[in-house]
């Protein structure tokens, strides 16, 4: 009964790691993108953002600034599924060992 549950435990773990490691995906490549822009407005003369579906004249100081703090937000973001990510990974494995001890 109790490897039944620690079974169920263990696909669960493994679901929710997959599910971490979409969104980090996910994240990583906003940040990508993110880092491709701000390598553009680097050299551009002039810049601009899109706002829901209109692209409006900005200024390069102030969109540098709006796409660094983005910047550090993904990268925040990625940290804390990376450590989700190895938590989880960890509490699977002691699991599995667990089950593999039982059996």
């Amino acid at each position: 009964m109790t490897s039944e549950s620690d079974m169920q435990k263990l696909q669960m773990f493994e679901q929710n790691l997959q599910n971490l490691a979409q969104q980090k995906q996910q994240f990583q490549a906003q940040l990508f993108e993110i880092e491709g822009a701000l390598k553009e407005i680097a050299t551009a003369k002039s810049t601009y953002k899109l706002i829901g579906g209109i692209m409006v004249h900005t200024d390069t100081q102030t969109l540098k600034t709006e796409l660094e703090s983005k910047k550090e937000l993904m990268e925040l973001r990625v940290q804390t599924l990376e450590k989700q990510e190895k938590q989880l990974k960890e509490k699977a494995t002691k699991l599995q060992h667990s089950l593999l001890g039982k059996e």
